[in-house]
């Protein structure tokens, strides 16, 4: 079995679980914005994936981070994934996840990444312009990523869209430098 058919059964079984329960909008949010934080999170990252710790460890650190702040759904399809020795695999199996979520709702996903957690508003005027921009209804996925600067990057499919600062600035430099 290729592995992208490894990543795509284990978020097939975790969508179905996830809607199985009624929880699925809650935890595609919880697993994506986890998966997002694994990638960004070193230490994290390390502690998940290191063969020499036990996989109860793993669990606990799992139940520490979002016990109580998360959907025990979330927490257990987590806890599913590390038992199997995929934890490696997280970011890639929530984003396809997510992915499935929104085939299913016969939406395209849309990664935005700012700086700061984006207000309802500002989600809202994002998704109404996105689908204006793609001819079609958006699921919104907001990863906070210092590195943005100001402004957001949007990314729909293969269509990346980007308002950064950082990019603003780029260019402003480029057309100064060619005066």
């Amino acid at each position: 079995m290729a592995h992208d058919d490894v990543i795509t059964g284990y978020a097939r079984a975790m969508f179905s679980v996830a809607q199985a329960e009624g929880v699925l909008p809650t935890v595609e949010d919880e697993l994506y914005a986890f998966g997002k934080a694994l990638e960004q999170n070193t230490p994290l990252r390390e502690a998940l994936t290191d063969a020499t710790l036990p996989v109860e460890k793993k669990k606990d650190v799992i139940q520490e981070l979002l016990g109580g702040r998360s959907n025990a759904v979330t927490i257990g399809l987590l806890g599913f994934v590390i038992d199997v020795g995929r934890a490696r695999e997280i970011p890639k199996i929530v984003t396809e996840l997510a992915a499935t979520a929104s085939r299913e709702r016969q939406h395209a996903l849309a990664e935005i990444r700012a700086a700061v957690d984006l207000t309802p508003a500002q989600r809202t005027r994002l998704t109404e312009a996105l689908s204006r921009a793609t001819g079609r209804q958006i699921d919104l996925k907001v990863v906070v990523d210092p590195s943005v600067v100001g402004g957001v990057v949007a990314r729909v499919g293969d269509e990346v869209f980007d308002g950064s600062v950082a990019t603003r600035f780029a260019e402003a430099k480029r057309a100064l430098g060619s005066m």
